[in-house]
């Protein structure tokens, strides 16, 4: 019993050692801190420096490569501002170029729906011209809701109606639009 507490009290010890960082490692540690903290200082010195600040105690030479540092990152600053801004404006041309498409399928489109309707007045006017109606009398029954109970001829009726029929489906399809 006596040699298992010996032991337990040995390792015990030993344990303790190891939770101790070494002389040397603990050296190793503090002159890498003080490296660090010493390139820490001189990279916020350098920043302040390209900030302008802290420039009093600058030689003549120092200054003039502070300068040409300055310019350098200015230049390059410069040159990205204008691939970005080139950039924007090729994409806008691109997006011209695609309004303008637009534009014109919809001018097309126009043409289209306003031939229609010149189609529909010539039609309406040679079916005037055949039953000798008034161009107001037909228009009249081409924009009325429905056709008008008063009609003498059934072939006349059936003719105005198909136009009128006609004029509907073209406005409903001109307001869809």
């Amino acid at each position: 019993m006596k040699e298992i507490l010996e032991r337990h009290s040995l390792h015990s010890k030993n344990i303790e050692k190891l939770d101790q960082p070494s002389l040397e490692l603990q050296l190793v540690e503090d002159v890498n801190y003080a490296k660090l903290s010493k390139e820490v200082a001189e990279r916020t010195l350098q920043l302040r420096r390209l900030r302008g600040e802290e420039l009093h105690h600058l030689s003549i030479e120092e200054l003039h490569h502070l300068e040409k540092s300055l310019e350098a990152g200015l230049g390059r600053v410069v040159a990205k501002k204008s691939e970005v801004i080139m950039k924007e404006i090729n994409h806008l041309q691109e997006k011209e170029i695609q309004l303008m498409a637009e534009n014109d399928r919809l001018r097309q489109e126009m043409l289209k729906v306003s031939n229609a309707r010149k189609q529909i007045h010539t039609e309406m006017a040679n079916v005037i011209g055949e039953d000798g109606q008034s161009s107001e009398s037909v228009t009249n029954i081409s924009n009325s809701a429905g056709p008008s109970q008063d009609y003498d001829n059934s072939y006349t009726s059936l003719k105005l109606g198909l136009v009128l029929v006609f004029t509907l489906n073209l406005s409903s399809l001109e307001h869809s639009q």
